[in-house]
């Protein structure tokens, strides 16, 4: 009986120091849906895969590298099936928005200095790059 309470003791242990999948915030939600909407999401991970993967031993966890709460959930099965769905479809629009985000970063970043450029080798005029560099910002902004 000590045996078993010490094995739970060290799962939850496990469980409570691996981190679960938290789901993005209100606001990171808008950004996102504001950049599906735009076209610009970067979709690396489904988030209905890691719901249906959830129903696994542990699989909605391991499929958005949430390795520590995996083998919880594994050790857990089939109570973890509660949880682990929402946790794997969680986890994946949380590494799809990261990954957008971190996109949209690196291409605003590359045509802006491209516009710089253009400015310093004085093949557009000061206005013109104003008047680009306002709509790059608007195209990768996260506003509708």
């Amino acid at each position: 009986m000590k045996k078993q309470g010490l094995l739970l003791s060290a799962i939850l242990a496990t469980g409570l120091l691996s981190g679960c999948a938290t789901p993005l915030n209100s606001a990171q939600d808008a950004e996102l849906k504001s950049y599906r909407a735009k076209g610009l999401e970067v979709k690396e991970k489904n988030p209905g895969t890691g719901a249906a993967l959830g129903i696994l031993p542990g699989g909605g966890s391991f499929y958005t590298r949430n390795y520590g709460l995996g083998v919880v959930n594994l050790l857990l099965w089939p109570i973890s099936v509660c949880w682990d769905p929402v946790s794997g479809y969680d986890g994946a629009e949380s590494i799809n928005y990261y990954a957008t985000k971190a996109d949209v970063s690196k291409k605003m970043n590359k045509e802006m200095a491209a516009l710089d450029t253009q400015l310093q080798t004085k093949t557009i005029s000061a206005d013109e790059y104003v008047l680009k560099k306002s709509q790059i910002e608007r195209k990768y902004s996260a506003d509708l």
